[in-house]
């Protein structure tokens, strides 16, 4: 993951301070992994956590990973240091492969990119389902856009859709991963509308964009946020977003459901568990989540991050994850990804 345009300072991960007095022991199952009886007790965290990152420094899922454990220490919300690990490659493969061995330990938490996590479960080399996690808190969704270059001929998506059906697989649309969320938008369009298009993998969102700016490739499906500095400078437009109401950030880029398609999608950001940890630390853990989520500096830094705002708890993470992975695997399936 990545980012244009934006600058984020490296999160300060090695402080230790008391647990704030505030934080209340809710007891939440533990949603798909089943949490065995023995009890965390009140000295939760007693060891410093580690908050594993798929991708390398400095794209969405580590900046949202070092904004947590800034706020987790700055508002003394822990009594133990939040340490940032990042384990890239194998497209999730390796940070999913530590984190399942890492059953029943609570203070190993997987900074969730939901797309991501849910295709590793649809990989039968990973062997890895959804009881493998305790879900803690989703906390927003990044939207995705329809992005031109800002001399592009398409002048509206309708625009961009009427080539795609004129000329099939010949506009050429540039992504991030073939099975991320940015392809995944463009197939909800593709099965929308009729239109075909041609499509290009990049490592990151950044190298996905930066074709359009050169004329390479004609649009790109990534973040809204990965392209709004390109968008500030002129150099993008917005044709439209996937979000459910109108970014204040572009403001007069439409919705796709404005546009009639009924499609909202994002990458979602939350934090899990692993399976099998004790239903007590889960719970503590949703609930320094909480206070981060209601925090002045997470707010500040969602609405920066164009993100949409929604806190899901436990349970309700865990059945918003199972109802995305039908979409997902249908997706996986029909671009040939997955096995059908």
């Amino acid at each position: 993951m990545r980012e244009i345009g934006r600058n984020m300072e490296t999160a300060k991960a090695s402080h230790r301070f008391l647990l704030g007095a505030a934080i209340a022991a809710l007891v939440v199952p533990a949603a798909f992994g089943q949490a065995p009886s023995t009890r965390s007790g009140p000295d939760f965290p007693s060891r410093p956590i580690e908050l594993v990152v798929h991708t390398s420094p400095g794209g969405g899922t580590d900046i949202i990973a070092r904004v947590v454990a800034e706020i987790m220490t700055r508002e003394k919300l822990v009594n133990q240091p939040v340490n940032v690990i990042n384990r890239p490659g194998g497209a999730g493969a390796i940070a999913y492969t530590y984190f399942k061995g890492k059953r029943g330990d609570p203070h190993t938490i997987m900074t969730v990119a939901s797309m991501t996590l849910l295709v590793q479960t649809t990989r039968p080399e990973m062997a890895m389902g959804l009881d493998h996690f305790t879900p803690l808190a989703f906390l927003a969704q990044d939207p995705q856009a329809v992005m031109v270059a800002a001399e592009s001929p398409f002048r509206s998506f309708a625009d961009l859709v009427d080539a795609g059906k004129r000329e099939p697989n010949t506009v050429v649309a540039s992504v991030a991963s073939p099975g991320g969320t940015a392809r995944m938008l463009l197939w909800m369009i593709e099965r929308a509308t009729g239109a075909r298009y041609k499509v290009v993998s990049f490592k990151s969102g950044a190298d996905a964009i930066l074709p359009v700016m050169g004329g390479h490739t004609q649009f790109t499906t990534e973040n809204v946020s990965e392209g709004h500095g390109a968008v500030e400078a002129k150099k993008l437009r917005v044709l439209a977003v996937s979000s459910v109401q109108r970014l204040p950030a572009v403001p007069d880029s439409p919705t796709l459901r404005e546009l009639g398609y009924d499609i909202h999608v994002g990458t979602g950001r939350g934090f899990a568990m692993p399976a099998d940890v004790p239903k007590e630390a889960a719970a503590r853990m949703q609930a320094i989540l909480e206070r981060v989520y209601h925090s002045a500096a997470w707010k500040e830094h969602a609405e920066r991050s164009m993100y949409e705002n929604m806190w899901m708890s436990g349970n309700d993470y865990a059945a918003h994850l199972a109802q995305r992975r039908a979409l997902v695997l249908e997706f996986l399936q029909s671009i040939g990804i997955a096995p059908k």
